[in-house]
């Protein structure tokens, strides 16, 4: 059984900064592609960030230049530094990893909330 188990979330004010961490455990696939997804109330969920396995990334515009994506591939772990937060960061936050045999199958984390106040 896979387990992808976050930690981080929390309640910051506007301009603010929180780092959420996603670390899988079981039998995992070899991942390819971790990432970060978010869904505000109402809306769909969308992509905030990814990060393949030669670190090159890849960021959502509404948060670049504030959000930073990495990995540790040894810990199976994505991390997701976010600084400047604006209350329109407010959502679940989703990490996600994808195995190289994607998209046959792929990994999600249970969600954690993020709440900016202003």
């Amino acid at each position: 059984q896979v387990q992808l188990v976050e930690s981080g979330g929390g309640l910051v004010q506007a301009g603010g900064s929180l780092r959420l961490s996603c670390a899988a455990s079981g039998d995992i696939a070899r991942i390819n592609i971790m990432g970060w997804y978010r869904q505000a109330p109402g809306k769909q969920r969308e992509l905030v960030a990814d990060i393949d396995g030669d670190g090159i990334t890849d960021y959502a515009d509404s948060v670049k230049g504030r959000f930073t994506i990495s990995r540790d591939n040894a810990k199976i772990t994505v991390y997701l530094q976010m600084n400047s937060l604006k209350p329109e960061d407010t959502a679940v936050y989703y990490c996600n990893m994808k195995p190289f045999v994607y998209p046959t199958y792929e990994y999600w984390g249970q969600g954690a909330q993020v709440t900016v106040s202003s």
